[in-house]
C-alpha cells in the first residue's frame, strides 16, 4: 500500500507540476505576444517608441524600450503638479492662494496657453485655478507660474528624488522650450519611471489623501488630445492622464506622448505610458500608435482576468 501511495502521490504531484508550467507557459506566451504586439504597432511611428504597462494589483508589466529617456513635453506638468500639492501639504503654499499672472509670464503666441488666451493683460488666480489649468487645459503660462512658485525647474527634480524616482527629470521650462527646441530633451523621463510615479500617485505615496484625490480629478478631466489613450478604449473608461506634444517643424515631431491610470471594469488599475519620439509619421498615425497600444493592453488584462490566467 505504501509503495502504491507513494506511486499515486508522486504522479498527482507530477501531474500538478505540469499543469502549473503549462498555465505558467500559457501566461507567458500571452505577455509575449502583446510585448510583440506592441512592436509591431510601434513599426509604424517610424521612430523608437517608449512603452510601459503595468497592472498595479498584480505588479505584472510589459515594456518596450523602458529604460530609454525620452522627452515628456507637457507630461512634464503632472510631477509638477504633484509637487505643487506637496507644498500644499506642508502648507507653505495654499489652494486658495492668489497669484497674479502678468503678460510678462506669458508664453510665446505659438505655444498653448488659454489663460493667456482669455486674460490679455493678465489676471489674478487661485493656485487651484493655476494647477487645473496646467493639468486638465496643458497651460504652458501657468505651468510656468506654478515652477516660479516652487523656485524653479530643480525643486521639482528634488521633490522626485525625494520620492525615490531617478529616472524623471525636470530642467527648463515652458518658455525656455518655446525658444529653443532642442530645450525639450532636458525635461525627459524614461517609460519606466513615468510608470513609477504613476504608481506613486495611485498608492498615495508623496500625497495626502486629498491632493492625491484633488490631482486625479484633474488629470481624469484632461481635456487634451482624447484619441491618445483613450482613443479606443470603451466610451466612459476612466482615465487619469497627462498627454505630451511638440509642434511638427519639417515634418519632423519631437514627442507625441501620453501617460495615465486606466480602470478596468472590475476596478483594477492598468498604467500606461507611451512616448513617441523623433516621428516622421503624420499625426494621426502617431495617436494611433497610442491608441492601439493601449486598446492591446486593455483588452490583455481584461480577458486575462476572464480566462482565470
Amino acid at each position: 500500500m505504501g509503495t502504491r501511495t507513494g506511486f499515486v502521490i508522486g504522479c498527482l504531484v507530477g501531474l500538478a507540476g505540469i499543469l502549473i508550467c503549462r498555465g505558467g507557459f500559457a501566461e507567458s506566451a500571452s505577455a509575449a505576444n502583446l510585448q510583440k504586439r506592441f512592436e509591431s504597432i510601434a513599426g509604424t511611428a517610424q521612430g523608437k517608441v517608449g512603452v510601459a504597462v503595468e497592472l498595479l494589483e498584480t505588479k505584472e508589466s510589459i515594456r518596450l524600450n523602458g529604460q530609454e529617456r525620452f522627452p515628456m513635453q507637457s507630461v512634464y506638468k503632472f510631477p509638477i503638479a504633484m509637487a505643487v500639492l506637496q507644498r500644499v501639504d506642508e502648507s507653505t503654499l495654499k489652494l486658495d492662494q492668489m497669484v497674479r499672472v502678468t503678460t510678462n509670464d506669458f508664453v510665446s503666441a505659438k505655444q498653448h496657453s488659454p489663460l493667456r488666451d482669455a486674460h490679455r493683460h493678465g489676471a489674478e488666480l487661485s493656485v487651484s485655478n493655476l494647477l487645473q489649468l496646467v493639468v486638465s487645459e496643458s497651460d504652458g503660462t501657468a505651468c510656468d507660474v506654478l515652477l516660479r512658485l516652487l523656485g524653479g525647474p530643480e525643486s521639482v527634480t528634488h521633490y522626485l528624488r525625494k520620492l525615490g524616482e531617478t529616472n524623471v527629470v525636470i530642467a527648463t521650462t515652458e518658455k525656455e522650450m518655446g525658444k529653443n527646441e532642442t530645450a525639450q530633451y532636458r525635461n525627459w523621463a524614461t517609460p519606466e519611471g513615468m510608470a513609477d510615479l504613476l504608481r506613486a500617485l495611485q498608492e498615495g505615496r508623496g500625497l495626502s489623501v486629498s491632493s492625491r484625490g484633488l490631482l486625479l480629478k484633474f488629470l481624469t478631466g484632461s481635456s487634451t488630445f482624447p484619441g491618445r489613450i483613450k482613443g479606443l478604449l470603451p466610451k466612459g473608461t476612466p482615465v487619469a492622464h497627462k498627454t505630451g506634444s511638440s509642434r511638427t517643424i519639417d515634418g519632423f515631431t519631437a514627442a507625441t506622448n501620453d501617460a495615465g491610470i486606466v480602470t478596468l471594469p472590475d476596478g483594477r488599475h492598468l498604467v500606461i505610458v507611451v512616448f513617441v519620439p523623433d516621428s516622421k509619421a503624420d499625426q494621426p498615425t502617431r495617436e494611433a500608435v497610442i491608441a492601439k497600444i493601449s486598446k492591446s493592453a486593455w483588452d490583455y488584462f481584461v480577458n486575462k482576468k476572464q480566462t482565470g490566467f
